[in-house]
């Protein structure tokens, strides 16, 4: 069966952006913990906004962020605020410029103790949750672990960090493999999910 023929999740819809996001990246599992940290910002700028919106400006956050180098975001101050407040090419909300920003010195005191990818990964247990969903209907907007995720993280200074807005990190990193099991991604990542270790 060619990629043209299979049977995907019907979130990917038809615009080659997001199939190429559904078919190479969604729900596999992510360990590198600059990885990781851009996509908790990129969710949180997602916050009341589509996905697809967040990916067609990916690459413009990237360059207005420094490539989501925590080191160099955790330095930013008002000039560079301001700077972003005029990038036609991301999100200009100031609320998520100034979250991005703090977010970015809670990461490095995470990644200065435990470890970033070994916190967030703790909370299941380290290994890929494999569900088995029929159908969008099924899918919660949110789960116990995203929960849990997201008062951690809130405890830790991160902000923009929900529970649903976790819950689509978790699916997003492979945390959770939540590809419908009609969908040719359910089981590759499922297999990815089995060989993965921290």
């Amino acid at each position: 069966m060619s990629k043209a023929e299979a049977k995907r999740c019907p979130w990917s819809g038809s615009d080659a952006l997001y199939i190429a996001y559904h078919d190479e990246e969604w729900g596999v599992p992510k360990s590198d913990a600059r990885a990781l940290f851009e996509k908790l910002v990129l969710e949180g700028f997602q916050a009341g906004l589509s996905w697809i919106t967040i990916l067609r400006k990916r690459e413009a956050f990237r360059a207005a962020f420094d490539n989501f180098d925590a080191q160099a975001m955790a330095r930013y101050g008002p000039r560079k605020v301001a700077s972003l407040l005029k990038d036609e090419g991301i999100v200009r909300h100031r609320g998520k410029i100034e979250a991005a920003i703090s977010n970015a010195r809670a990461f490095l005191e995470l990644e200065s103790g435990p470890g970033f990818s070994q916190f967030l990964w703790s909370f299941v247990d380290g290994t890929p949750k494999q569900n088995a969903y029929k159908k969008m209907a099924d899918l919660p907007a949110e789960t116990p672990e995203s929960k849990a995720l997201a008062k951690a993280l809130k405890s830790h200074g991160f902000r923009f960090t929900g529970p649903t807005t976790m819950h689509a990190f978790m699916q997003g990193v492979g945390m959770v493999n939540d590809h419908l099991t009609g969908c040719f991604r359910h089981e590759e990542c499922a297999k990815l999910g089995a060989r993965f270790s921290l």
